[in-house]
């Protein structure tokens, strides 16, 4: 029984997933993270389970890989995996949407932390022999804007309590319960837009959220405002970004995500009021060891035992 992974982060602090799946009859095939269909190809025909990171998992691949019965997501978000085509071929697909969410609402707070108080400036001109003098803003007491109040999005709330913030949120399927217990207020995506200082993103990219915010959302926002997104980069007009924050539109922005990764290059980088990372916030040591652990139980659990595991797309 063959399992393909190109998941790169996959086992990478623990050996435990890898020898999970041999102790129950697997053959684990490692591919890179970019391997092209070709390169895919000659293990599909036997492959009965795939572990993917950002692989596109599309009609053609599918048809080439008629034993595959599951498809794991070692994240998040699935944009790259077909849906529709894998349920009418009977694939299942599964991802670990709650594995990483301390790592990346940790990793949201601190690019709000650094958006504020402009420490990536700071130690870019220090280190240059400049000793600057940066006056920044406050994160203590500010509003705080979270778009999808869902795993990470809780996470990142708790963490605000910290910082005495007030915290409004935007959710397609509020959580009332949950926003009562902890002080939060749902309100209207316009109202939410108006009134936040840090606006910080945690939806996934749907027909509903790509270009959520564009030149006139983000034109609607403070001026003394920052955008931070953690979540996928179509729902950010990158375009409009840049524009909005080339005429200081807002004050700033931050992204760990883009709409074309790996990314080189973008027009963005030449700004110093946004700081790019590279798609890291979900990267920690003990969030990387849940979700191949979380993998490996969903692909037993589906090929062996024959049952849809519980949390299949």
């Amino acid at each position: 029984m063959k399992v393909i992974c190109t998941s790169p982060s996959f086992a990478k602090y623990d050996a435990q997933p890898v020898a999970t799946l041999k102790a129950q009859g697997f053959e684990l095939v490692m591919l890179p993270a970019d391997a092209t269909l070709d390169a895919l190809m000659p293990h599909l025909a036997d492959t009965v389970a795939m572990i993917v990171a950002f692989t596109e998992v599309n009609e053609a691949l599918l048809a080439l890989a008629p034993q595959l019965k599951i498809v794991c997501k070692h994240g998040v978000g699935v944009d790259n995996i077909d849906l529709a085509a894998a349920k009418a071929r009977g694939v299942t697909v599964t991802n670990v949407p709650d594995a990483n969410k301390h790592a990346v609402a940790d990793f949201a707070f601190a690019l709000i932390l650094n958006a504020a108080r402009q420490v990536t400036q700071a130690v870019t001109e220090t280190r240059a022999g400049n000793w600057p003098r940066i006056f920044a803003t406050d994160v203590y007491g500010k509003t705080l804007g979270i778009i999808g109040l869902g795993n990470i999005g809780k996470q990142v709330a708790l963490r605000a309590s910290g910082f005495n913030m007030r915290v409004l949120a935007f959710d397609f399927y509020p959580d009332e319960k949950f926003a009562a217990e902890h002080n939060i207020q749902f309100v209207s995506l316009d109202e939410l837009t108006a009134q936040s200082d840090f606006i910080t993103l945690h939806t996934p990219l749907t027909n509903e959220t790509r270009n959520l915010f564009d030149s006139a959302r983000i034109g609607r926002m403070k001026k003394s405002a920052f955008l931070i997104n953690v979540s996928r980069g179509g729902v950010v007009n990158e375009n409009d970004l840049y524009q909005a924050l080339a005429d200081n539109v807002i004050a700033g922005a931050a992204a760990d995500v883009f709409d074309h990764e790996p990314l080189e290059s973008h027009p963005l980088f030449s700004l110093t009021n946004f700081m790019p990372t590279s798609h890291i916030a979900g990267y920690t040591d003990g969030a990387i060891s849940a979700i191949g652990e979380r993998c490996v139980q969903q692909i037993i659990q589906c090929v062996k035992e024959q049952q849809r595991p519980v949390n299949a797309l």
